[in-house]
Parts: C-alpha cells; sequence; structure tokens
C-alpha cells in the first residue's frame, strides 16, 4: 500500500457565542443509535468513510463495536431522509468537560445535497447539550474537500495542525 503525507487539522469551539448554526432546514428525521446494532455501526462506519480512508476501526471484531456503542460517554446519531440513512455523527464526552466529535459524515448519495451544514450544527447543538465546555474534532486532508469549510462555517477553529503519513489503499 502506499504511503501519502496528511495534513491534520485539530479545531475547537470553546463557547456557544462562537457557534454559528447553519440557517438551512434539515431536510432529514435524526435518531439517536441506541440499539445493540454493531454491524449497522459498522455499516455507517465503512460507507462514510471509505472513500476518506478511514481505516483506524476496520479491524474491530463486533464486540468493539458493540462496546462502543454501550459506552455511556459515548453517543451515536443518524440522519435518515426517505427511510434510508444518510449521515451520522459520534460524540464523545472526556472528563475534563470536552465533548468530542469523533466521527462525522455523510453517505456518498447525501454529499452536495445541502446536508452537511444542518447535521453538523445538530452535532454541536448535542454537544452542548451535554455540557460541553469545549467541542473539538479532527479533519485531515483526505477528508471530503467541503468539510473544513463547513467545520470553520460553524465558527470550529484550527489550533494545531500536524503532518504524518498514512498508508491508503486506491484511490480515494
Amino acid at each position: 500500500m502506499p504511503s501519502i503525507p496528511v495534513t491534520i487539522w485539530h479545531q475547537e469551539l470553546l463557547s456557544p457565542t462562537e457557534f454559528r448554526p447553519s440557517t438551512r432546514v434539515p431536510a432529514y428525521t435524526l435518531v439517536r443509535l441506541t440499539a445493540p446494532a454493531p454491524d449497522f455501526f459498522r455499516f455507517l462506519y465503512m460507507a462514510v468513510g471509505g472513500p476518506y480512508h478511514w481505516t483506524d476501526r476496520l479491524a474491530w471484531p463486533v464486540e468493539a463495536w458493540a462496546e462502543r456503542l454501550a459506552d455511556p460517554l459515548v453517543e451515536v446519531w443518524v440522519a435518515y431522509h426517505g427511510g434510508a440513512p444518510l449521515g451520522w455523527f459520534e460524540l464523545c464526552r472526556q472528563a475534563d468537560g470536552t465533548v468530542e466529535v469523533v466521527y462525522f459524515g455523510l453517505l456518498p448519495h447525501a454529499i452536495e445535497q445541502g446536508h452537511g451544514g444542518p447535521l453538523l450544527t445538530a452535532a454541536v447543538s448535542r454537544a452542548w447539550a451535554l455540557g460541553a465546555g469545549r467541542i473539538y474534532v479532527n479533519s485531515c486532508s483526505l477528508d471530503h474537500p467541503s468539510a473544513m469549510a463547513n467545520y470553520a462555517a460553524r465558527g470550529f477553529r484550527v489550533f494545531r495542525e500536524d503532518v504524518t503519513t498514512k498508508e491508503v489503499r486506491g484511490e480515494g
């Protein structure tokens, strides 16, 4: 597998006053994934992350997916339109009051359809509702070209940038 350079941008919101919600009305229904559905959780991860080389969880056995869903500090939310999932996000509360947006994304059929801003707004709003004192997210140069613009539009600011290498399979 070829190895390529990847830039990682660490971003944060420190206050609800920095948050700029999308004004677009969501065209989906948002549902928290609470059922013990590790295979569905893995499907979401692969469907969204496949084109962007998300690989850190690919080797997880089904039990690891189930444990993550059962973690009381983790919430997974799925957006549906027309009965099908169009995107999802995973939040994780930290001991220091930070809520991390661990994963966020749209399935390929939903990209460039106007769902990204409202879905990120929902993720950030939920993080504040969980009592976040800070919201943190990573994005990288392998992500969709609109990702950084969406984070910036919601008020996220880059506080650190790292460059690393990543092994990738084929084209992204």
